[in-house]
This record gives structure tokens, C-alpha cells and sequence, in this order.
């Protein structure tokens, strides 16, 4: 969402912006403390190392960064984030940003400087930090239990430990059925273009952001492509109808690929609820429900992504919550334990997971596993997030919030022709930028990204869709921690307001 290699000036200033610290800023950090009092996070000691230089060193002589050209730093320091409190962030040279991405990208639920997280870990950790999946924990038989309450119809846990994980065991869980049953013909997985499932090579082949897998290739075969269900795009410029119609006729899609390559062959079908990186997609109505009778009538696991949905970012546990469809399997990561320790998970019904208890097939149970799923920080982390989650009712502030990030949105489009559509639910929200709201031309990437780049010399970090869709990088994205206030939503939205004039005028 947030990141992605420069092609041009523009990104060139947007990426030294978010990722470069001004050498000339050398002086001690100081933070005004007062500006950093939100509920439910530590103290800030302000014992920060004054002088980083051979923590930079370090940094630029050995670590290779996520997602970013390495070029500028020949020349430029990297950006070093030193602390976070609630909402806001410092890096090395003592600069606060107010953090509209939740960590860039939308992990941090519950905000930076959680002392009862950090405590719940460490206390876990001294007593039991690891042992192998095959056998259980405290922790994860916990965290499962207050898991499945949250998620009817679910019954089962499978613990690993990033998104693009949970997803591959989901793919492996349908494929190992086809052999199963089907004698593995029915091994074919259905993604949905402009979606995204991770950054292994299989879930790149799962994914919709063709400039994500771009010279990643070659991929392995059986993962199929239907269209995607962007309104906006779609129903008015091909004349497919709006609202309902639009959303069953997107659905109605989605059959004909399965007749194309034949039912018996199509075994899943995984989808985010909501698109993420693709362009902050709310499906039509009428979409969610079509898209689960097919999958029922043509016997098709539906596998939902919540990796970045998952745990209260749309204002319900989960955003396939929203629609009233019962999924086969759901995965999550991120918000699950808001980027304390790593977590993620692999939830399935009862009926997917006894498929794997025939004990007369010495190869029939799931061949799986992943090292760190034993891992106990996570769960542990887990359970108080979800905790703070429930008592603090962030659930109900999201919905709020989200609201009024929503409406903020809906008034810059009335003083900004830029802003072509405005969509999202609770705080994960989005606003396409179009050149021309008749022909709906996308705005140029480099000028978004300027979007992005002015908001960050503001104090306000934002993100935008970048080396996802070709000439289709240029929605701003934004997804501020459950824990935002009214005035944090204003101050993200007036930082946007600014950058809108003076990149576009």
C-alpha cells in the first residue's frame, strides 16, 4: 500500500520523504509528551539515544528494507522509527508523525505503546516461549476458544505466522482435498483481480496486483483469475447497471469462469472481503450473497482473506461479517495481535477439518507445518489485544470514526474535482484520485504519490496503492488505528486537504 520502487521524480521525493531522515538533523530528540497522553499505552521515558549515527550506520551498511529502492541511500540516510505512543510515531531525528496506516500497512488495531501487551509476552515468553505445533500451548488453546466465539459456523485453528502463510495452508488444505475426494482433479483455486494473498510465489500467483508478481514468475499452474467488482469502474462505463444488478452481474462472473474450466475442476475460491492494496473495494450489493450460492452449488471452498480486515478494521470482527455468508476458510494476520509478535491463522469449519481424520491413510491427515505457529508470543499477544479490542469498544469507535472519516472524505470531493469516488468501511477507507470525473481517467501515480509525499512533510502519514495495477496506482488509502479520536480524523483529513491543493491546485 504504502511502498513500492520509484519510477520518477515524483516517487523519487514521495520515497526520500517517508524513508530518508534529514542528515542535518543531528540535534537530541525531543518529544512533547503532552501531545502523547491516549488511553492504554505506557508512558513514553524519553530516554531516547540522542546520538544514532552507528545505528544508521548499521542500518544503511547491512539491512536490506521491504519494498523501497536501495539507490537513495547512497546519498541519504534510511528513516529509523525510534518509538510510537497511541497514534503517532518518531524516527531518529526526533520527528512526530501522526500515523494514518496503522504501521504502513494496516497492522497496528490498537496503537503504539501497549504496556499490557509487551507484559502479557513477556510473562508467556519466561514461562513457555516455544514448542513445535504438533503439540499444544496455554496460550494458543486459548486464544482459539475466544477466537471461534467471535467467528459462528468456525470451528478450527491453525497457528503460522504472516498472511502470506495462512493463505498458502488454505491452498494446500484445498488442494490435499482434492486428492482426497476428487482424485486431484479438483484442485483449480479461483482468486479475484486487484485482490492480494501474500508474496510467496503461490500467493502471488493468487494475486490480483499484476505488478506485485511482476518478474517473480514463472507460477505454478491452477490459479485462475475472475474479475474484479469495482462499481466505480465497471457498471457505468460498460453499462452493467448500478447497486444490485452490478453486484450480481459481477458475481454471475465468477460461474461463468467455473463453467469455462469446468466445476469439477475448480476446487476454492479465495477473496478479500473488502479489496485492500487493490483500491479499498466495497463489493456491490448483492454481490456477497450470489458469490456464496455458487460456490454451494458447485461444491467450491470459499476461502476469505481477512489478513488485513480481520479484527475490528471494518467495525465488526470480521469484515465477511458484514455480508451474512458462512466461509469454508478464513485467514487473518495483521491486526491479530496488532504487531506485538507475530501471528497468523487458518480458521476452517468442522466439516474441512474431519476430511483430514481418516487414520486408515497414513498420508491423510494435513502434512503441514509451520515453525514459528509454535511460537507463544503470539497468542499470548493475541488475547490481550482482542482484550483491548473489547474493552476499550473500539468495535463501535471504529464504526464511528469511520463514519466520519467517510463523511470528511465526501466534503473534499465537493471542493475537489480530483477526488473521483469515496468508499471504505469503518477505518479502512480509500478515495480514488481521477483527472476527469466524466471519463474517470486515473490520476497520474506520480501526483498521488505527491499526495502522499506532502501529507508526510505535515506530520501525517497516509498511504496510496502503488506497484499494484498498472496506470491504476492512484488511490489514497488510509487506515488509522481502532483508537483514533474525532480531532485525529480532522487532522488526517485537513493534512489531505492541503496536499489535494497544492499538488493539483
Amino acid at each position: 500500500m504504502l511502498f513500492g520502487h520509484t519510477k520518477d521524480i515524483y516517487l523519487d521525493l514521495f520515497l526520500a520523504q517517508l524513508f530518508c531522515a534529514d542528515r542535518c538533523r543531528r540535534k537530541p530528540i525531543e518529544i512533547d509528551h503532552s501531545k502523547t497522553s491516549e488511553k492504554g499505552v505506557c508512558p513514553m521515558d524519553g530516554n531516547l539515544q540522542n546520538d544514532l549515527s552507528e545505528v544508521v550506520a548499521n542500518d544503511k551498511a547491512h539491512v536490506w528494507h521491504h519494498l523501497i529502492q536501495h539507490k537513495m541511500f547512497e546519498t541519504a540516510d534510511p528513516n529509523i522509527i525510534v518509538e510510537g505512543k497511541g497514534m503517532r510515531v518518531w524516527n531518529q531525528a526526533g520527528k512526530e508523525h501522526l500515523d494514518a496506516v496503522s504501521g504502513g500497512v494496516w497492522t497496528v488495531n490498537v496503537g503504539y505503546g501497549r504496556e499490557s501487551i509487551a507484559d502479557a509476552v513477556r510473562d508467556q515468553l519466561v514461562k513457555m516461549n516455544f514448542f513445535a505445533g504438533a503439540a499444544g500451548s496455554i496460550p494458543a488453546a486459548n486464544f482459539a476458544k475466544r477466537l471461534i466465539e467471535k467467528m459462528p459456523g468456525m470451528s478450527r485453528v491453525y497457528f503460522s505466522n504472516s498472511g502470506s502463510e495462512a493463505n498458502e495452508k488454505g491452498f494446500k488444505m484445498i488442494r490435499q482435498i482434492a486428492h482426497k475426494k476428487y482424485g486431484g482433479k479438483k484442485n483449480k483455486i479461483l482468486y479475484r483481480e486487484r485482490d492480494y494473498h501474500g508474496t510467496t510465489i503461490a500467493t502471488l500467483a493468487a494475486g490480483g496486483q499484476h505488478e506485485r508478481s511482476a518478474q517473480y514468475g514463472p507460477f505454478p499452474e491452477g490459479f485462475i483469475s475472475v474479475p474484479h467488482c469495482l462499481e466505480y469502474r465497471e457498471a457505468a462505463q460498460d453499462n452493467l447497471g448500478q447497486g444490485e444488478s452490478y453486484g450480481l452481474r459481477a458475481a454471475n462472473a465468477i460461474e461463468d469462469i467455473i463453467l469455462r474450466e469446468g466445476p469439477d475442476t475448480v476446487g476454492g475460491l479465495i477473496l478479500e472481503p473488502i479489496t485492500a492494496g487493490g483500491g479499498v473495494i466495497v463489493p456491490p450489493e448483492g454481490y456477497w450473497p450470489r458469490v456464496q450460492e455458487i460456490c454451494r452449488k458447485y461444491n467450491i471452498l470459499l476461502m476469505i482473506d481477512e489478513v488485513v480486515c480481520g479484527l475490528g478494521r471494518t467495525g465488526t470482527w470480521f469484515g465477511y461479517q458484514h455480508y451474512d455468508i458462512q466461509p469454508d476458510i478464513v485467514t487473518m494476520a495483521k491486526g491479530v495481535a496488532s504487531g506485538y509478535a507475530a501471528i497468523s491463522l487458518t480458521v476452517t469449519t468442522e466439516e474441512v477439518f474431519e476430511q483430514f481424520k481418516d487414520a486408515s491413510d497414513h498420508m491423510g491427515y494435513f502434512r503441514d507445518i509451520s515453525t514459528f505457529g509454535g511460537c507463544t508470543a503470539g497468542p499470548a499477544a493475541a488475547l490481550e489485544n482482542m482484550r483491548i479490542i473489547e474493552d476499550e469498544n473500539l468495535l463501535e469507535n471504529c464504526t464511528a470514526r469511520g463514519a466520519q472519516l467517510i463523511a470528511n472524505l465526501e466534503a473534499l470531493a465537493k471542493k475537489h474535482s480530483i477526488i473521483g469516488d469515496v468508499r471504505g468501511k469503518g477505518l479502512f477507507c480509500g478515495a480514488e484520485l481521477v483527472t476527469n470525473r466524466e471519463t474517470r481517467e486515473p490520476a497520474p501515480e506520480a501526483k498521488v504519490q505527491a499526495v502522499v509525499k506532502d501529507c508526510m512533510a505535515q506530520g501525517v502519514i497516509i498511504g496510496a496503492t502503488n506497484r499494484s495495477l498498472p496506470g491504476f496506482n492512484n488511490t489514497l488509502c488510509l487506515s488509522p488505528a481502532l483508537i483514533c479520536t474525532a480531532e485525529d480524523i480532522d487532522l488526517i483529513t485537513d493534512a489531505i486537504d492541503q496536499a489535494l491543493s497544492r499538488v493539483f491546485g
